[in-house]
């Protein structure tokens, strides 16, 4: 099977290996051989693992501050050694130092491995690097050898799509974590609110569905402080709502989404959404925008808000959470900010409709275009691939992504266990005192995988601090999801990519300095006139044409 690279990016790569030949001929050094990114054919029965004699490729990636910095010693890649007789040289660079590093590795071929494995490049990198011929197009090795991540595109050629640039490359190899899928998926929704189950009992209040309900329950909390105060034994002020203003999951916009015609602000990136006749928008021009962010005004207007809800970093949000001074908060999950078991979800709030748009990208699940790079380096592409492919296989891939079992240590994310049918099965170890983020960076080494749905019960089990989110979303959200779609993940060209990150730039920026201003002191129509011609300056309308092209090629791509 022979791919057939574009002109361009043979003649980028032949560019390329000549100026890099003479800059090391005049630092002393010699030129690799560059590969020119036409597939290399092997025969598929020497790529059988294990392999028959040793071999040793080389590799790229990160770890987390205060862990292992040795990949070799950590047993996931232990035991893959020994699975595949395999050796990896790994060149390993600390996570906080990754982007400033990993730059100047990917400009020198001279000591650049044959692949990165938690690169995690944007767009703009990937086909930045593409350009430069310093990786390789996958997709003919994706078809010939990794037959566990094409089976993943086979069954969900989303992925596939999302994966291929304009020109049908696939120049990274992707990480997929499904949790839930479609409008059960857990990414749905990100600043989920939550509001303080104990005091709405101790009042006698019921869970508000309706803004007119939510905001009595707040001016309760405010009028009741001295109450609470007394019954639970709060040291310091009641604060009937907090959040982190523009802070992903403490934002509090979440609560807008019944304004209008119900399309909220979920995407607070991009500010867009998508219409049930599938045409993008922006959310913050909307007319529920406006009078959602009026009503937040009038709440702030009457003390309902925290004064340093603009302002406060994640340290002091969270420790007034953990002093129990919120009525409401917002955030991913509640027990990153308070004690979990007083508190419940707040349902979507019904305005002038009843919907919570979702998160663009969610309804694919967790997703990262560019997490592994195979480099022009690499002498033995094919192999490189094949072994690449054993992070797909469904037993390894949640071991990759989370952590391992019979590990020499205290603690194990996983203990080996069996399934229905009598094979083995990855069950999560009780949590207990032990936090779950540091001993999955202990023991998780990340880079290329996929976890699937249908792999939770025959493979692994799913997370506990997982499996009562999802619980939540489709308790509490999933019947209030009407929206038909949400932006996917496309895949835009460099020179699209990079105006759209410029006029974004602009937008988001304008947008954001909105949402603060105007929810602390209140706009008037000829404020909101100006915000919109202001938009209007930064090439918004440019800015949604590239998004609309982009959306109708996805779906013509899927055939729909």
């Amino acid at each position: 099977m022979k791919l057939k690279v574009a002109v361009k990016k043979v003649c980028a790569a032949a560019a390329m290996t000549t100026a890099i030949a003479a800059m090391l001929t005049g630092c002393g050094g010699k030129s690799p051989a560059l590969n020119s990114g036409e597939v290399q054919e092997v025969d598929k029965t020497t790529l059988t693992f294990p392999l028959k004699e040793k071999t040793v490729l080389t590799g790229l990636t990160s770890f987390p501050a205060n862990t292992e910095s040795d990949p070799n010693k950590r047993t996931i890649f232990k035991r893959l050694q020994e699975k595949t007789n395999v050796e990896i040289k790994w060149s390993a660079i600390q996570s906080d130092q990754w982007n400033d590093k990993i730059t100047l590795a990917m400009a020198n071929p001279k000591t650049l491995a044959d692949f990165v494995f938690n690169a995690s490049f944007n767009d703009s990198s990937l086909l930045k690097y593409a350009d430069q011929g310093i990786i390789i197009p996958l997709e003919g090795y994706i078809d010939a050898y990794m037959p566990n991540l094409k089976a993943v595109f086979d069954k969900y050629p989303e992925y596939r799509a999302m994966c291929t640039d304009s020109n049908g490359h696939i120049w990274a190899l992707p990480w997929i974590e499904q949790l839930g899928s479609g409008k059960e998926a857990i990414q749905v929704i990100d600043n989920m609110s939550f509001i303080n189950k104990k005091w709405l009992d101790f009042l006698g209040l019921p869970i508000p569905s309706t803004t007119d309900e939510f905001e009595k329950t707040l001016v309760a909390f405010k009028n009741n402080a001295a109450r609470l105060q007394k019954e639970f034994h709060i040291d310091g002020s009641i604060i009937p709502m907090s959040f982190i203003m523009n802070d992903g999951g403490q934002d509090p916009f979440v609560l807008i989404n019944g304004f209008g015609e119900g399309y909220g602000d979920a995407d607070k990136g991009k500010h867009i959404a998508v219409t049930d006749s599938r045409k993008v928008i922006c959310s913050a021009t909307q007319e529920g925008f406006k009078k959602g962010t009026k009503w937040l005004h009038s709440l702030y207007e009457q003390g309902l808000i925290d004064p340093e809800a603009f302002t406060q970093e994640w340290s002091t949000y969270v420790s007034k959470g953990k002093s129990g001074r919120y009525g409401v908060c917002f955030s991913w999950d509640v027990a990153n900010v308070a004690n979990i078991a007083d508190w419940v979800p707040l349902p979507v709030l019904t305005a002038d409709t009843r919907n919570l748009t979702p998160q663009n990208g969610s309804f694919t699940s967790g997703f990262d275009r560019g997490r592994c790079v195979v480099t022009a380096v690499a002498k033995k592409p094919a192999l490189v691939c094949a072994w690449l492919d054993q992070m797909y296989d469904p037993f390894q891939s949640p071991q990759n992504n989370w952590g391992t079992y019979g590990e020499d240590d205290d603690f194990d994310i996983f203990v080996l266990g069996k399934n229905s049918a009598g094979k083995d099965m990855l069950r999560h170890a009780p949590l207990g005192d032990a936090s779950p983020v540091e001993v999955r960076e202990a023991e998780s080494v990340n880079g290329p995988l996929a976890i699937l749905d249908e792999y939770y019960g025959t493979y692994v089990t799913c997370p506990d601090d997982a499996q009562y989110r999802l619980d939540w979303i489709k308790e509490f959200y999933t019947p209030d999801i009407h929206t038909k779609y949400v932006y996917p993940n496309v895949f835009m060209t460099r020179e699209d990519t990079e105006e759209v990150s410029n006029i974004q730039a602009d937008v988001t920026k304008a947008i954001n300095a909105a949402k603060s201003d105007w929810v602390m002191n209140g706009f008037t129509d000829q404020d909101w006139d100006a915000f919109c011609k202001k938009l209007d300056s930064y090439k918004l309308s440019k800015m949604i044409d590239i998004f609309q092209k982009y959306l109708d090629a996805y779906y013509s791509s899927m055939g729909n």
